[in-house]
């Protein structure tokens, strides 16, 4: 009997040598496999933040309708064989540069619609082939945004639900930015335009203060000549003097 235990523990211990560890599933979510690869499904799972053991061999991933609020540096880098990632109807609200750094060769469909986006680097998604998913976010229309646009492979199908929440001008809030965009607007003209006029009037103002200086200094030193040539006409003259001696002798 003592050694029938001893070879099930260890047949066991081995079958744990044997598992990899990579494919365990995290607590909150469920692994299954679609067409042959691995689906990681950890949708509404009142998620705050991304879990940190997902299967490194997972090629789909879904972490929609939860409340996580940020997609930090390197949050997937572990996930190389990843191809589609549903981030949608979270709370997200910032997006660093390096989020998706380590998948953005492979990821072929990222969805971050209907999340709290406002504003995003364009580095973290320029750099992605994936088709992207960003309507339903209170963005703020600017040069990052029309860039994302322009150069970005967005998702033809939601494109159109990417407005303007936010702009630099009221006219434009509540429109479609690709109307906007397609009306002659450009946010980057903009920007520069604004970046010349600041550079402007401070190049004007540092001009304006030298010439308040020069002003300033010329005025103290008339000041004080003047009272220096006063106190010389104050002291009794040599000559004057020289006179009244020679008379009394």
């Amino acid at each position: 009997l003592h050694m029938k235990r001893k070879c099930v523990a260890q047949a066991f211990f081995y079958l744990l040598l044997c598992v990899p560890w990579g494919s365990s599933c995290p607590p909150s979510c469920q692994c299954t496999e679609r067409a042959g690869a691995k689906a990681v499904l950890c949708s509404s799972r009142h998620l705050e933040e991304i879990p940190k053991d997902i299967p490194k061999d997972a090629v789909f991933l879904k972490l929609d309708a939860n409340s996580i609020t940020r997609i930090p540096s390197n949050a997937f880098r572990h996930l190389s064989h990843l191809e589609e990632l549903d981030l949608s109807r979270n709370a997200i609200e910032k997006i660093d540069r390096a989020a998706f750094k380590g998948v953005a060769a492979g990821l072929r469909t990222l969805d971050l619609s209907s999340n709290r986006i406002r504003s995003i680097p364009k580095e973290a998604l320029l750099a992605l082939n994936a088709k992207l998913r960003l309507a339903n976010n209170p963005w703020h229309c600017e040069c990052a945004l029309q860039e994302v646009l322009w150069e970005a492979r967005l998702d033809p199908d939601s494109v159109q639900d990417i407005t303007c929440h936010t702009a630099p001008r009221e006219e434009y809030v509540g429109k479609p930015l690709l109307q906007v965009l397609d009306a002659g607007v450009n946010f980057c003209s903009v920007r520069q335009r604004t970046t010349d006029v600041a550079m402007f009037i401070t190049m004007f103002g540092w001009f304006a203060m030298v010439i308040v200086y020069v002003i300033c200094y010329v005025r103290h030193n008339r000041e004080d000549t003047c009272k220096h040539v006063d106190y010389l006409k104050s002291l009794p003259s040599t000559q004057g003097h020289a006179e009244t001696t020679s008379t009394a002798l």
